[in-house]
């Protein structure tokens, strides 16, 4: 089995990491900071995962094309994509800047598309495949301050349903994860414990169950809030 996941130097990305190295599988993770990743790398093969960790912009089309051929040339054929990096920046409509609303669009959209783009073909030719996105809970709903961060969101959403389409008669489960609010440094570089939040352990949880389904069982979408969070 090989797995591969974006952001994964800090936050969900990593705790996804670390839960699924547990598996003492292939892993690939990538993230553009790439002191933090090798950290992460450093843990994950403590773990007793075999992990190749590249520094890649994932809305560079030429720096994942030529990651995805390094992946495939190094472990060989995909079995699970997970599309977790992503950025946020949160104000009213008018006080956004051109170039904040090109990061979003670029990280949350263009990331996703490209990864998924550059391993899906293996996937396709092997007639099996796994590729998860963790969206958000604003895939669905809106709130102040959100403007953009929730267009992105809603966007990523309806790329991956749509793909779930497109991809089913080739045997690719297609699952979107909607996480709540998760004590990470998504909102700022550094990290604040609340306790009402989620831990991004929580999310990792999720995903290594929608991976350990059967074959013929595909989780289509899996919401996840913690109990005190108001929506």
């Amino acid at each position: 089995m090989l797995i591969i996941i974006s952001g994964a130097s800090r936050g969900i990305g990593k705790a996804i990491a670390l839960r699924l190295a547990q598996k003492k599988c292939k892993i690939a993770i990538l993230a553009r900071n790439e002191e933090e990743l090798l950290q992460t790398q450093t843990e994950m093969q403590a773990i007793g995962a075999e992990v190749l960790a590249l520094a890649c912009d994932i809305t560079q089309e030429e720096a994942v094309k030529n990651a995805a051929q390094n992946i495939i040339t190094t472990f060989g054929t995909p079995t699970i994509l997970i599309n977790n990096a992503g950025v946020g920046k949160f104000r009213t409509m008018a006080d956004f800047s051109v170039e904040e609303f090109d990061n979003m669009m670029n990280v949350n959209i263009k990331g996703s598309f490209l990864l998924t783009k550059y391993f899906l073909p293996a996937m396709q030719q092997a007639q099996q495949g796994h590729i998860i996105a963790i969206a958000s809970d604003v895939s669905k709903r809106t709130f102040f301050s959100g403007s953009l961060y929730c267009a992105t969101k809603y966007a990523q959403d309806a790329m991956f349903s749509a793909l779930r389409k497109e991809v089913r008669k080739d045997n690719i489960k297609v699952s979107v994860v909607y996480p709540g609010m998760v004590n990470t440094y998504f909102e700022s570089n550094t990290f604040v414990n609340r306790p009402e939040r989620l831990d991004a352990d929580d999310i990792a949880q999720a995903v290594e169950y929608i991976i350990s389904v059967p074959k013929n069982v595909v989780i289509d979408e899996i919401t996840i809030h913690p109990l005190q969070q108001e929506y």
